[in-house]
C-alpha cells in the first residue's frame, strides 16, 4: 500500500475513533484524473459518415472488374451492404462538427487515415464462404495500410488535410481528435490469383519499398529476402500481412509514422487488434510515444470478453494501454436489447473493487461498433442504454448513426458500415433517441463527478438503477446521485442510505433539496425510460459513504482497520 493511502487511513481511523465523520482534508476521492475522461467519444467510420468532396472519390479508380467506388453487395439474409469506397472524407466530418459537438460530445474517433490499396482485393474468401470475408472488398474503413505515412487521397481537399482537420475540429468545435493506428498488420498479402499492385506491400515516408509479400503464404516467406523481413511466416488474420514485431525495424517505423500524425493534431490514439502482438512491442511502443509525448493517452480493441484477459493491457509494465470495455458491451447490448431484462446483469462488468484492470474508470464503454452487429434495440432501449452509459464508470463511446438507431441489429454485411449522409445529420434531432441522448451527454459534460467520480451503488436491480459518482479533490467536490429507470411508466425511487448533510440540486431544473440528517432522504419520480440526477456541491460526510469511498479508493475497509 501507498504512503499516502497508509497517511489517509490513519487519518480516517482517528475520525472515526473521535466519532467524527468528516473527510480528513489530506485524501481525495477520484476514480480517474485523466483529461481523457471529461470527453464522451463519437466514433465514425469516416468514408460512411458524409461526402463532403464529391471530387476526391475517385469513382474511376482501379481496373475493370476491381475498382474501389461503390461495391454493393447482398447477404444470405437479403440485406444489403457495401464494400467499395462511398465519398465520405474529412470535409463532411468538419461540415458535420457542429452536430456532435452540439450532441455533448468532446472527441471525435477516426478510422485509419493512412494510405490504402487502389484496388479491390481479388483473394481471399467470398460473402458466406467464411467469418473473414475479404474477398472483392476495397481499404475504404483504413485498416489496410501501405504506406503509414501518407494520408489516404480518398479522404483530404485542397487545404484540408489531418493538420488542417485536427485544428479546426479543435479551434472551431473544440473536439479532439482521436486516431485509430495499426501495427499488427497491413494489407492483404497473399492468394491473390496475381500479384496486385500495393497489397501485402509496405512504404517508407520517402515512397521507398520497404517490406513485400509478393503475394506468397507466410510459409513461403524466405528468411533471407529483406523484403519478407517485417513479416512473420504464420498467418494471424484472414490474408492480413502479419507484422514481425521482433524485427527492431517494425518498432522503429510505426514509432516515426504515428508520431508524425500526433505532430499534426492527433490527441489520442485507438490501437486495433492489440492483442495479435506481445505485450513486449506495446511497452516499447507506449514508452517510445510518450517519451516524445508526455501522458499521451491509449486505449486498445483486445476482442475478448473476459475481463482478466483484456485487463492485461492496462497494466504499466504492459504498456499502460486502456481498452474498451468488450465485456461491458456484452451486458450493456444484452440488457437494453431486452425489456424483460434485470440492471442487475450489469454489475459484475463494473469491476469497481477487485482489482481486476489497473483503473476501470479509463475503459472505453459501448454497446457496439463497427465490428459486431450493431445494438438490436427499440428506441426507448437506446435511450436506456445511453442514460447508463453516460453515467456509470467509464468514458463513453458511441458509434455513428446510434443517435438514429441506425441499422439497429444489422452486422457487418448487412448495414452495420452503411453510409449515413447527410439527410440523416438534418433529419437526426426528431427522432425520439436524439433529445434525450443530447440531454444526458451535456449534463455528464457539465458534472465532473460523472466523467471522474468514484461509483458506489446503492440499489440497482429490476428495472431501475441508484448510484452515486463521488469526486472530491483540491479543486473539486462533487456527488451526485443517479436515479434510472428503463420500465415502461414512471417510478419513484427513495434514496437515504449514504447520503451526505447539504443542498442537493437537481442540475436539470436547479430545485433544490436539503439533506440535514443521516435520516433524511431524497425521493425522486423518474419518468418512464429516463434518468433523475441531484448534486452535491461539497464535501461528504455520511460515515457509511466514507467508510465504502476509503474501501473503493485504496482497497481496504477503513473502519474494520481503525477498530484492530
Amino acid at each position: 500500500m501507498s504512503c499516502r493511502a497508509l497517511i489517509a487511513l490513519a487519518a480516517i481511523a482517528s475520525a472515526t475513533l473521535a466519532g467524527c465523520s468528516s473527510v480528513p482534508r489530506a485524501t481525495q476521492f477520484v476514480g480517474t484524473s485523466l483529461p481523457e475522461a471529461s470527453d464522451a467519444v463519437y466514433f465514425v467510420v469516416t468514408d460512411r459518415f458524409v461526402d463532403g468532396d464529391p471530387s476526391n472519390n475517385y469513382e474511376d479508380q482501379g481496373p475493370t472488374g476491381l475498382k474501389t467506388f461503390d461495391r454493393q453487395i447482398t447477404n444470405a439474409q437479403g440485406q444489403s451492404a457495401n464494400i467499395g469506397y462511398l465519398g465520405g472524407d474529412f470535409r463532411g466530418l468538419l461540415d458535420n462538427a457542429h452536430f456532435i459537438r452540439d450532441m455533448g460530445f468532446g472527441a471525435v474517433w477516426l478510422t485509419p487515415i493512412v494510405e490504402n490499396p487502389d484496388e479491390a482485393f481479388s483473394g481471399g474468401q467470398r460473402l458466406g464462404e467464411g467469418v473473414f470475408a475479404d474477398n472483392g472488398k476495397t481499404g475504404y474503413h483504413g485498416y489496410w495500410g501501405v504506406n503509414f505515412f501518407a494520408i489516404d487521397e480518398h479522404l483530404v481537399s485542397d487545404g484540408l488535410a489531418f493538420r488542417e482537420l485536427t485544428t479546426a475540429l479543435r479551434e472551431q468545435h473544440g473536439l479532439k481528435t482521436v486516431l485509430d493506428i495499426v501495427c499488427n498488420h497491413g494489407s492483404p498479402s497473399y492468394s491473390m490469383p496475381a500479384d496486385q499492385s500495393m497489397f501485402g506491400e509496405i512504404y517508407a515516408a520517402d515512397g521507398t519499398l520497404l517490406a513485400d509479400h509478393q503475394n506468397l503464404h507466410p510459409t513461403k516467406l524466405q528468411a533471407d529476402n529483406p523484403l519478407h523481413a517485417f513479416f512473420h511466416n504464420e498467418p494471424d488474420l484472414a490474408e492480413l500481412s502479419n507484422n514481425n514485431e521482433s524485427n527492431p525495424a517494425v518498432l522503429d517505423y510505426f514509432v516515426a509514422a504515428y508520431s508524425q500524425w500526433i505532430e499534426q493534431g492527433a490527441s489520442a490514439f485507438r490501437i486495433d487488434t492489440i492483442r495479435h502482438m506481445p505485450h513486449s512491442f506495446w511497452k516499447a511502443f507506449s514508452d517510445r510515444i510518450r517519451e516524445q509525448h508526455p501522458g499521451f493517452f491509449m486505449f486498445a480493441e483486445s476482442f475478448d470478453y473476459e475481463a482478466r484477459n483484456i485487463a492485461q493491457h492496462t497494466f504499466p509494465a504492459n504498456g499502460g494501454i486502456s481498452v474498451l470495455d468488450f465485456p461491458g458491451q456484452r451486458r450493456i447490448s444484452a440488457v437494453f436489447g431486452d425489456p424483460d431484462s434485470d440492471y442487475a446483469d450489469l454489475l459484475d462488468y463494473l469491476h469497481l473493487e477487485d482489482g481486476v484492470y489497473e483503473n476501470p474508470y479509463e475503459l472505453m464503454t459501448f454497446y457496439d461498433n463497427h465490428d459486431m452487429p450493431r445494438m438490436d434495440a427499440t428506441s426507448d432501449g437506446f435511450i436506456d442504454a445511453n442514460n447508463w452509459l453516460f453515467t456509470a464508470r467509464g468514458i463513453p463511446v458511441i458509434y455513428y448513426g446510434s443517435e438514429t438507431a441506425f441499422m439497429a441489429g444489422r452486422g457487418e454485411h448487412g448495414g452495420n458500415r452503411n453510409y449515413y449522409g447527410q439527410a440523416r445529420i438534418d433529419e437526426a434531432p426528431a427522432h425520439p433517441i436524439f433529445a434525450p441522448l443530447t440531454r444526458i451527454a451535456k449534463l455528464r459534460q457539465s458534472l465532473p463527478a460523472l466523467q471522474r467520480g468514484l461509483q458506489v451503488n446503492l440499489d440497482i436491480g429490476g428495472d431501475t438503477a441508484l448510484f452515486l459518482r463521488v469526486l472530491e479533490t483540491a479543486e473539486t467536490q462533487q456527488t451526485v446521485l443517479v436515479a434510472l429507470n428503463k420500465g415502461d411508466e414512471p417510478v419513484t425511487l427513495r434514496a437515504q442510505r449514504m447520503l451526505s448533510e447539504g443542498v442537493w440540486r437537481d442540475p436539470q431544473s436547479e430545485h433544490q433539496q436539503s439533506i440535514s440528517t443521516a435520516q433524511d432522504a431524497l425521493s425522486l419520480r423518474v419518468p418512464a425510460h429516463g434518468v433523475r440526477l441531484m448534486a452535491l456541491d461539497a464535501a461528504n460526510t455520511n460515515a457509511a459513504l466514507l467508510r465504502q469511498l476509503y474501501r473503493l479508493q485504496y482497497g481496504v475497509d477503513a473502519a474494520a482497520r481503525a477498530r484492530r
